[in-house]
């Protein structure tokens, strides 16, 4: 897609470019705006040959169906009363069309094009195309056209004209504004750009020397002014199913077949294009029997001539006979079927169906006879890799075993030059493309390896420069034909991309041949070292030339000083071995004539350039001057260069991409930074659409990005001295390199928009900023970390696997996921978020923890990684317990006195509220220090003091600590009474009783007709105690029963594994709803009830039944404090959705506030959400475990039992730009009053402190259920 370009006109028209293949190129021209109702849309087919159909339709904003608008061109006819369809009209060499739209409503238009005499449909990576038409029309007026760059020269004079205030971010705006408006007046009167520029170039001087003001960047305006960027658009999410090869010429062949033979069972898709036909390669399941299908889209009599591989990848034998399709003949080595033809409603085609049955081949190859000629793919046979049939070791493992096993099988090949690597790297990505993500993950697996010189570069071949440049560039289309066909993969396929070079056809790779000898020439230096190069270069050149050249230039500007030369190549991990290792060894120093010093440096700066344009695809100089251009004249026997640049660059991104070129070095890092943001942000919509030049725009877009961090990591020892709003500015733009760099990043965007929000509100001394900016950054760990667990999960199986394979060194293997997460913007990020962490904590007045469950305590450290996996074990002696990780779904293991995490749990999560029931220790810790310093301590004794609201913690000696009963928190006269059946299946809320139902129940009987009518509380039925025993025992369900007996014995006897089996063998009960009743035996419950010594056979499940409201917020209230336990005040935390995320397993925090009962009208904010998971449902039934054991006096059995809704909920990324409880604060007040004011009206009505669920629905509030706070 192309930016605007100016007209002679008033107006600026929008210009987008799609590259259509076989040729052919569309321009669209949007002029005017759909708030003026003159919107104008031009549409222009080049070099094409026959006349296509437009078509199409109007969007009205949040539609997704198209709209019919009123006006439309002439000849356009109305499809199937959903679209438009409108021929384009040749004129001259192009065919074109327009379209005026006078609905103000239509703020775009989708489009495909229809070929009717080939029945044949164009589209944009299998969808529609979309042109946005602007709200407002764009002036070319020069008041509009002032460079962002000359408004922050002129509003730092300002600012500093005021004596560099320490402003507000309001009063800054307020600057830039102003700047903006005397430059615009100062434009309107005649003042070219140059002249503006240079009246202002002394700022720029000054801002760049004054003083010590910020040390990072001596600049107010560069980190502050806001940004306005429509965060939105850079979404890239992934969907879930089987990723197909695609093209960007999308054909009606694959949608043909699919419908004839239908889509549901097929497991691999490959097309390939010849000519204007398509050939379908589909391998499907029928009846346990493997099929392959080759469908054509041509006529008349057509021959597949096919064999078969076993061993080997390539190899061509002839199929066995029982395979043989019909109409087929042996021939030797090969055999050769006829098409059949398929004629449907839809169309027809011509297909071949081969039923490999159970043979375990490895892929088919084959080339098709048809009108007296061979149709091959470029003059090679065509082939097709077949997923392995019988998923063997690794498969499960997240690998795709085939590829890495024939990666290994084939390195002996690909370390003989990289001209070998990169061509079977091509063959292998083009044969895996359809595996998905793993396949693509194995193929950058193994080139990183290479990279990294885990793998040998060139052996015993010599190869021309020019021939690696076309294998680069061979291999390098295919992946930017990938990155645009399968938006899914653009990650992998960016991290493949940094392994290689650039690449190029023609002269591109033979200039690296041509000019060392006119170097050599030139500066009298044809022996030594540089002879040695020379022959190095002829015969194998690679990435190392580039550090190389770059060491003699960094020699020669030294005047001749050997130790820089060894210095720029040790800092670039080239050694005197490594020297001394290649085929051409360099074994000898650099010596050059001292009056060949200016030629020198003229001669390997011009040289640099020409290695890196082949070698160094993401090097930012190289990958800037090959998409901007550049000219040079050639020097004596050097032949000129031309680099054209690439088409339709906005002026905007050629302004920062000249800036960052200019000052990529400088100390101030601030206004650098915002540049190469800026750069990728107008460079993204072009990343996403067909363009001819591609891949030199992602090199550019990778080397931008990698840019902004190690300019990032230059300058970040100096934010010891940094002030508070520069630190949220630089977060602000590692965090949208991260979201511009990733794929899936629903997450960070909304991170992203929360960020904005933060800094427009920045209050450098305000509790409530602080506590919201803290919960962003909070959520910002939590997709971090998740980020690099997926990356964990994703890659490294490949890399273990396919490194053993190679024989790589085994810490190269281990820290393989580790280096590539270090080498993206994810490490900087966090180290950006630890070090204003604590910042904020003092800001809002908070310590180092906050305590969950305040208990003073000593015992031995011991160290775990998942709370979760210790629950069942019994400790012997008392165990402070650190965990790295608790979800807040379990239960505290014997023997626990403490659970100390850098995790963090709701405070009324499940788990916490059981901590403060069993009287154990539990805090989060917010300093990683902390928690690194306890483990250090592992098997000592340590003690810990609750003070003011921290925790204290002193070494103690062994004996100091009272080893007495482990498990006496709960009373001794727990037990439970065995419920038996009365004979309802089911019972109304008027016949619960303490002998049918539970207290849960029990307790919404009680609610209702005593609460106020505004307090709602849903409709309500039981399944009574004793229905799932009278059940288990019928004759129908006998065998369950016998199963459940025998399991239960090896229950008691210790092997807690089979309760899982338990509650899969109750699934198989002949009656409704049997997870509730499975959840009798889940893990926590059942340890739980071991622990306070209750008997489980004794325990009785009754079912509460209520109808689901589909809650906007979720509340639980404690209507006594149970972090200080002060009964005058009550604690609320509030969920978006559903209320399991708070009580469940659901990283990040809720939304928390307190209220004074003397003073409901006044609730105070305590904590802001972090919470990324939202769960919703529709309007349903909800099954609610509600036992005989749940609420024993002295025993919280909260949450051990599952509540099971009938129709599964929706798990929603939250959002929180745009919650109304975030941004509408008069809304949140009276939701937050209306709440607690609830749980004090429930609390009077049963004279006890209550733990009350709840939730929110178009204002009104339910409560679901309540019981008595422990």
């Amino acid at each position: 897609m192309a930016s605007s370009k100016s007209t002679n006109g008033s107006q600026t028209p929008l210009v987008y470019h799609f590259e259509l293949g076989e040729g052919m190129q569309l321009q669209v021209n949007v002029s005017g705006s759909s708030s003026g109702c003159n919107a104008k849309i031009e549409l222009q087919l080049k070099n094409c040959s026959r006349t296509w159909i437009l078509h199409w339709g109007g969007l009205y904003r949040g539609h997704m169906n198209w709209a019919i608008p009123a006006d439309r061109p002439s000849g356009t006819r109305i499809y199937k009363q959903t679209a438009l369809q409108t021929p384009l009209v040749k004129k001259g060499e192009i065919y074109s069309i327009i379209i005026e739209l006078r609905d103000p409503k239509i703020h775009a238009i989708e489009f495909v094009l229809k070929d009717e005499r080939h029945d044949r449909w164009l589209k944009l990576n299998k969808g529609n195309f979309r042109i946005e038409i602007p709200e407002v029309a764009l002036s070319a007026s020069p008041l509009s056209s002032i460079p962002r760059e000359l408004v922050e020269r002129k509003a730092y004079l300002l600012w500093e004209s005021k004596g560099k205030p320490r402003n507000s971010l309001q009063q800054q705006e307020q600057d830039y504004e102003d700047a903006l408006r005397e430059l615009q007046s100062q434009s309107s009167k005649g003042l070219s750009l140059d002249e503006l520029r240079r009246s202002l170039e002394g700022a720029s001087t000054k801002r760049i020397t004054q003083g010590k003001e910020l040390a990072v960047f001596n600049s107010s305006t560069s980190s502050t002014h806001p940004r306005g960027h429509d965060i939105d658009k850079w979404l890239q999410k992934s969907y879930e199913g089987h990723t197909k090869g695609t093209s960007l010429l999308a054909s009606p062949l694959f949608n043909l077949v699919e419908k004839s033979i239908g889509g549901d069972n097929w497991i691999m898709q490959q097309t390939f294009h010849v000519g204007n036909h398509d050939i379908l390669v589909l391998l499907r399941i029928l009846r346990g029997d493997y099929h392959i299908l080759v469908a054509v889209n041509m006529k008349g009599a057509i021959v597949l001539h096919w064999g078969v591989s076993k061993s080997s990848y390539g190899e061509w034998l002839a199929p066995p006979p029982d395979i043989l399709p019909e109409r087929s003949k042996l021939l030797d080595g090969a055999c050769q079927t006829y098409f059949k033809d398929v004629i449907t409603r839809e169309g027809s085609f011509q297909l071949v169906d081969i039923n490999l049955k159970q043979k375990d081949f490895l892929g088919i190859s084959f080339v098709l006879w048809s009108g007296g000629s061979w149709i091959k793919n470029n003059g090679a046979n065509f082939f097709v890799g077949l997923k392995p049939m019988n998923k063997g070791e690794g498969d499960s493992k997240g690998i795709v075993k085939w590829l890495l096993d024939e990666i290994s099988q084939r390195e002996k090949d690909a370390q003989r030059s990289l001209m070998h690597r990169f061509n079977i790297a091509a063959e292998l990505t083009e044969r895996c493309k359809n595996e998905g993500q793993l396949g693509l993950i194995g193929i950058f697996v193994w080139l990183r390896f290479m990279t990294s010189r885990q793998l040998t570069w060139n052996k015993n071949y010599n190869v021309k420069p020019r021939e690696i440049s076309a294998a680069q560039d061979k291999f390098t289309d295919l992946l930017q034909k990938i990155y645009l066909s399968q938006p899914n993969d653009r990650e992998i396929v960016r991290l493949i991309m940094t392994c290689i070079g650039r690449g190029g056809q023609g002269d591109v790779g033979q200039r690296i041949r041509d000019e060392i000898l006119v170097l050599q020439r030139n500066n009298d230096c044809k022996s030594g070292m540089m002879e040695e190069w020379h022959q190095k270069l002829h015969n194998n050149s690679s990435p190392d030339d580039v550090i190389i050249c770059q060491a003699l230039l960094d020699y020669v500007r030294s005047d001749y000083k050997i130790d820089v030369y060894w210095r720029t190549l040790k800092a670039n991990g080239i050694t005197k071995d490594i020297l001394g290792s290649y085929d051409r060894p360099i074994v000898s120093e650099p010596c050059f004539r001292a009056d060949a010093k200016e030629g020198l440096i003229r001669d390997l700066t011009s040289y640099l350039r020409t290695l890196k344009a082949v070698h160094s695809g993401v090097d930012l100089e190289s990958a800037i001057e090959t998409c901007l251009g550049y000219s040079s004249k050639g020097h004596d026997f050097m032949s000129g260069i031309q680099v054209h640049s690439v088409s339709g660059l906005s002026l905007r991104l050629q302004e920062c991409l000249n800036f960052v070129k200019t000052h990529i070095d400088d100390k101030n890092i601030g206004p650098l930074m915002e540049k190469l943001l800026e750069a990728r942000i107008e460079l993204f919509p072009v990343l996403v659409m067909p363009h001819e030049r591609l891949k030199d725009l992602l090199f550019l877009d990778l080397a931008l990005a990698s840019a902004v961090r190690t300019t990032m990591e230059r300058g970040f020892k100096d934010l010891q001295n940094a002030h508070l709003p520069d630190m949220l500015f630089l977060i602000s733009l590692v965090l949208e390199n991260l979201c511009l760099s990733t794929v899936n990043n629903e997450d960070l965007i909304y991170c992203t928009k929360d960020w904005c929000h933060i800094r427009k509100l920045y209050d450098p001394n305000g509790e409530q900023w602080a506590l919201q900016t803290k919960a962003v950054l909070d959520r910002l760990q939590l997709v971090l970390t998740d980020k690099s667990q997926h990356y964990q999960r994703m890659i490294q199986p490949s890399a273990q696997y396919l490194g053993q394979l190679l024989g790589v060194q085994k810490w190269a293997i281990d820290i393989f996921t580790e280096e590539v997460i270090r080498a993206g913007s994810a490490p900087i990020l966090s180290m950006l978020i630890n070090r204003l962490h604590p910042i904020l904590r003092k800001i809002a007045n908070l310590g180092c923890w906050q305590v969950i469950s305040p208990l003073d305590v000593c015992g031995f450290v011991t160290s775990v990684n998942e709370l979760m996996t210790v629950q069942d074990k019994v400790y012997k002696q008392p165990t402070v317990l650190i965990a790295n990780k608790v979800t807040g779904g379990e239960e505290i293991p014997d023997g626990v006195v403490a659970v100390l995490t850098h995790d963090m749990p709701d405070v009324l999560s499940h788990v916490s509220i059981r901590a403060r029931n069993s009287k154990v220790c539990f805090a989060t810790c917010f300093d990683q220090r902390i928690l690194q310093d306890l483990k250090l301590k592992e098997g000592k004794a340590v003690s810990i003091w609750i003070k003011f609201s921290n925790l204290e913690i002193r070494d103690i000696s062994s004996s100091a600590v009272s080893f007495g009963p482990t498990t006496s928190t709960f009373p001794q006269a727990l037990t439970l009474k065995k419920k038996n059946f009365g004979g309802k299946y089911a019972i109304s809320i008027e016949e619960f009783t303490s002998d049918t139902v539970g207290a849960k129940s029990r307790n919404i009987q009680f609610l209702r007709g005593r609460v106020p009518s505004w307090i709602k509380i849903p409709m309500s039925i039981a399944l009574p105690f004793g229905v799932f025993e009278h059940i288990l025992f019928e004759d129908l369900n006998r065998d369950v029963a016998n199963k459940i007996s025998s399991l239960s014995r090896l229950v008691q006897g210790g092997d807690l594994s089979k309760l899982q089996v338990i509650r899969e063998v109750i699934l198989q009960l002949k009656a409704p709803p049997p997870l509730v009743w499975a959840s009798k035996w889940n893990e926590r419950a059942y340890i739980s009830c071991r622990k306070a010594s209750l008997n489980h056979d004794h325990l009785c499940m009754a079912v509460l039944v209520q109808e689901i409201i589909s809650a906007d917020y979720a509340f639980v209230i404690h209507t006594r404090n149970p972090l200080s336990g002060d009964t005058s005040e009550i604690y609320t935390e509030v969920v978006k959705g559903l209320g399991e995320t708070l009580v469940g397993a659901y990283p990040g925090r809720a939304m928390s506030f307190i209220t004074k009962k003397s003073n409901l009208k006044s609730p105070k904010v305590v904590g802001f959400p972090s919470k990324q998971i939202g769960l919703f449902i529709k309007k349903s039934l909800i099954f609610r475990s509600d036992s005989n054991g749940e609420d024993l006096e002295g025993y919280a059995g909260a949450g051990l039992y599952d509540s099971i809704p009938m129709d599964e909920e929706q798990e929603v990324l939250l959002d929180y730009s745009c919650d109304r409880l975030m941004v509408d604060k008069s809304f949140q007040l009276s939701l937050f009053s209306k709440i607690a004011e609830v749980g004090n009206i429930i609390e009077g009505l049963y004279r006890s402190a209550q733990d009350i669920e709840g939730v929110v629905k178009d204002g009104e509030i339910y409560v679901v259920q309540t019981r008595p706070q422990i």
